[in-house]
């Protein structure tokens, strides 16, 4: 075995260390779930970073920079400027201080809202985890041999065994871990790559310009089918909700996300960049070398990079802590991902209509399970895609266009109805299910699935507008918990005035 599985074998145990012993001090749900709504700003940003930079980002983001450029970081900006949306909310989304999403689709909503926006999570979540495994899988292959089927199946082992131990307690206590280890990774291996290449003669010479246009050839319909996908994921992204949910306080909550955005736009652009000078490189070489990467493996080329990282003229260092940040990587947003559809079908369906009086201790144990069975669904899910790359944009547009428009309506829009929300996550899902079941039966897909969201999303916006018009308003006592500080203020001024 190369000493790039033994790392991989040690970083994965340097990671476990910490899950087995938290799972001492689970008490209660609030322990598994939200981590007791203790955890400081340091480790809620690192956990955020971490959470985001899946193999979305290191896999088919990457893979998407190589072949079209710079251009990729539209993909990219949606999240940067969701983020930025988010940090307007932070603070009242942790003051409602529930559990997951769904919890407050009912309370704003009703009890439908909660069912089906459980469905989309559910859904959506397993399908990203699914492509962690399969980024899992690519780099055991990569770095021992092991056939990719059989890393699929050790990725997922590690994934759902480290998420069951300690749920959320066990994610952000490791995940400041591994944002160090990304950072550090991705920010050494550029500049030294740039300039081992030849700097920017090499850029000018050997680099299609089109690599450095900011449409990179296509038009901004296509700008538009990368851009809102990820935008809309971010506002509806329900691990960052749960995660707010487990800040010690407000301003905790709105503080990580001013120091997220920074690391996401840094670390984003810096592995587009990784992706693009590695890529040219590695693509231009004997087809019958090693080394050479095919345009139809660029998802791999960061991986590529680190495995050859003498080649591009990082030290071998450079490339095992590219290894162990791709790790990294893949498994903190597994487990989160995990984490999330398996804390709402317990809280959301058993605890909610099955089984309310449940005890904490059959609680803890009923979602131990459903990680379980959410891991073994996210297996059977990642075999019905052809690339990550689609798999992320199903994914991205199923929570995008399913929960985005009416959870957002929630906090922003005082006038949409319970009718509105509930018919705005139907509409959502029902089309992203539709089109996603007609292209996979499909030698060639009904609609690329970069431009799903358009009319996913489109048509969910219409039914939350209309039908919120058509029915009557809903009573104050529906939203005013969700303006809190708003009525305060209005209560005062109308006080002052009479």
């Amino acid at each position: 075995m190369s000493i790039y599985f033994w790392i991989v074998i040690f970083y994965l145990s340097l990671l476990m260390g910490p899950s087995v012993w938290k799972s001492r001090t689970i008490k209660n749900q609030e322990d598994f779930m939200v981590a007791g709504r203790k955890v400081p700003t340091y480790k809620l940003v690192g956990t955020l970073l971490c959470t985001w930079l899946g193999s979305g980002t290191l896999l088919a983001g990457a893979g998407l920079a190589a072949r079209v450029g710079i251009s990729e970081l539209w993909l990219a900006a949606g999240a940067w400027i969701g983020i930025v949306i988010v940090f307007f909310l932070a603070a009242r989304v942790r003051r409602i201080a529930q559990y997951t999403v769904p919890d407050i689709l009912e309370l704003r909503y009703n009890k439908w809202a909660r069912i089906l926006g459980t469905i989309v999570i559910v859904i959506a979540y397993t399908t990203i985890v699914g492509y962690q495994f399969r980024g899992g899988g690519f780099v055991l292959n990569l770095v021992a041999g092991i056939p990719e089927w059989q890393g699929v199946l050790l990725t997922a082992g590690f994934i759902i065994a480290f998420t069951a131990f300690a749920g959320m307690l066990s994610i952000v206590s490791v995940d400041i871990i591994n944002g160090a280890i990304i950072t550090i990774a991705v920010l050494f291996a550029v500049p030294l790559v740039f300039m081992n290449l030849g700097g920017m003669e090499y850029v000018a010479l050997e680099l299609d310009p089109q690599l450095f246009d900011l449409l990179g050839g296509h038009n901004w319909i296509w700008v538009m089918g990368v851009f809102f996908p990820t935008l809309l994921l971010l506002l509806g992204e329900s691990n960052m909700y749960q995660k707010f949910y487990s800040a010690k306080n407000e301003k905790a909550a709105k503080t990580a996300v001013i120091w997220w955005v920074i690391g996401t736009i840094i670390i984003e652009t810096a592995i587009a960049s990784l992706a693009i000078l590695a890529f040219s490189h590695f693509n231009s070489l004997d087809p019958s070398s090693i080394m050479h990467l095919a345009a139809e493996d660029s998802e791999r080329i960061i991986l590529h990079t680190a495995r050859f990282a003498t080649e591009v003229g990082v030290p071998l260092a450079g490339g095992l802590l590219l290894i162990c940040a791709a790790v990294a990587i893949i498994t903190s947003t597994g487990n989160s991902f995990l984490l999330t559809p398996s804390t709402n079908l317990t809280r959301d369906i058993y605890q909610r209509f099955i089984n309310p009086d449940a005890s904490e201790k059959t609680i803890v144990l009923f979602q131990r399970l459903m990680v379980l069975l959410l891991g073994i669904l996210a297996w059977l899910l990642l075999t019905q895609f052809r690339t990550i790359l689609d798999m992320a944009f199903t994914a991205y547009t199923m929570v995008g266009a399913g929960l985005t428009p009416a959870l957002l309506a929630a906090f922003l829009w005082k006038r949409v109805t319970t009718a509105g929300g509930v018919a705005s996550i139907a509409t959502g899902m029902g089309v992203t299910l539709l089109i996603t079941i007609i292209n996979s039966i499909r030698p060639e897909p009904l609609i690329l699935f970069e431009y799903i969201v358009l009319p996913a999303a489109g048509l969910s916006i219409t039914a939350l507008i209309v039908v919120s018009i058509l029915t009557p308003p809903d009573p104050k006592k529906k939203w005013e918990k969700f303006y809190e500080k708003d009525v305060e203020l209005s209560d005062a001024i109308e006080e002052y005035t009479s």
